[in-house]
């Protein structure tokens, strides 16, 4: 049997790490410059500023060198004690690591379960804050866009559950697949840390994880006990307002990120959540029409950055990855936690645009085939349709 050789460009189409532009690429590949000197004081401000304004925040950004999984922590770290209460809620694999790094630290989880296919539901939040006469709850954590399961939650409606409850709770928010991919507001919606990493909806590769963070957290960084040292914001806060950063830095990132953040700004926000809108739609249109099962099962809460397809009974969704990869050649995420080996993930966020999605797509429908699944054609057809008859309704 004659050797696969593979030809053309791989199709990565997993939620995360997303493509990274050319532009992004060619602007890593930049001579170490030293990080005292004021070419990179004066990138550091620009980065800052620039993510400012995807997080649609007035407060200090912290850009750590580190994963998203970093930045989750620093949001601990910053504004928590020992033995503090904090209410999370259980919407897929991501929501429940969380939850695991908490106890971890010492803190105490009230988690609400689910079942993995339906969002945040506010009414319980607010249920459960009204019960909490003590206010022994310090922080309500949810995940905006659960990268494991495919469904956004409404961070507004969190937000008015604690108001109403006149709780003084913190709403500390991991919107690691939902920034640059869905509308988000980080002052409008009155969140206090803003959680993300720089590998999905701003297009970048791994490496930094940011905290967007309001004056009431940084009121209540005063009083935290949890030990931090790295992931202390004051140093980062205090060194970032002259440029300057409290140790080695990821230099090349700043460059890719300053670039980054040019696109964003070109294409402009709201643009930018209507092209994920119009790919991740096309998509669900494409699984309607091959006869699958979203794992998402409220259509008010479809995430724009990826779509969870649930195989048939008896079907390994590995294996039909597996078949996609080795004929196709396109990547797709795989099922995790509670829903592994059931469902793939199809990922249509940050630098992607209508083709890439269609040939992802096409590379499905035939995989799908090639590995036995139980399925109708079309898929494809029915993601162009839309498309076709979408792109200028979408300002594209």
């Amino acid at each position: 049997m004659a050797k696969t050789v593979k030809r053309g460009r791989h199709s990565l189409s997993v939620p995360g790490p997303s493509n990274v532009p050319d532009r992004v690429l060619r602007a890593m590949d930049h001579p170490m410059i030293d990080h005292r000197s004021q070419e990179f004081f004066d990138l550091v401000k620009h980065v800052c500023t620039g993510m400012k304004r995807v997080f649609r925040s007035s407060g200090p950004v912290a850009i750590y060198p580190s994963s998203g999984t970093g930045a989750w922590e620093a949001a601990f770290l910053n504004t928590l004690s020992p033995g503090d209460k904090i209410l999370g809620f259980e919407t897929g694999q991501f929501a429940t690591l969380w939850r695991n790094m908490a106890e971890r630290h010492g803190l105490k989880v009230d988690f609400i379960p689910n079942d993995w296919r339906h969002p945040i539901d506010a009414a319980e939040i607010e249920r459960r804050l009204v019960a909490d006469k003590g206010h022994e709850i310090k922080a309500v954590t949810v995940v905006h866009s659960e990268t494991s399961t495919g469904i956004a939650s409404d961070i507004p409606a969190v937000r008015k559950a604690i108001d109403a409850a006149k709780h003084p709770a913190l709403l500390i928010v991991d919107c690691i697949s939902g920034l640059g991919v869905h509308d988000y507001r980080h002052d409008e919606w009155g969140v206090d840390v803003s959680i993300c990493g720089s590998q999905k909806g701003l297009m970048l590769p791994p490496g930094l994880g940011y905290n967007a963070i309001s004056k009431k957290a940084l009121e209540a960084n005063k009083s935290a006990k949890l030990n931090r040292a790295y992931f202390d914001w004051q140093p980062m806060v205090d060194a970032n307002e002259t440029g300057s950063y409290p140790y080695t830095p990821a230099i090349g990132m700043f460059y890719a990120s300053k670039e980054a953040i040019a696109m964003m700004d070109e294409e402009g926000l709201e643009n930018i959540v209507a092209r994920h809108d119009l790919l991740s739609e096309a998509t669900r249109r494409a699984v309607h029409a091959w006869d699958l099962e979203l794992l998402c099962a409220d259509s008010r809460a479809y995430a724009s950055a990826l779509t969870a397809i649930m195989v048939p009974e008896g079907v390994n969704a590995d294996a039909v990855r597996k078949v996609i990869l080795e004929q196709y050649d396109v990547s797709l995420g795989a099922g995790l936690g509670k829903v592994a080996g059931k469902v793939f993930r199809i990922g249509h966020l940050g630098w992607t645009n209508e083709l890439m999605l269609c040939a992802a797509l096409a590379g499905v429908e035939m995989g799908l085939g090639a590995a036995g699944v139980k399925y109708k054609s079309g898929g494809v057809q029915a993601a162009m349709d839309y498309i076709g008859g979408n792109n200028s309704a979408h300002g594209r």
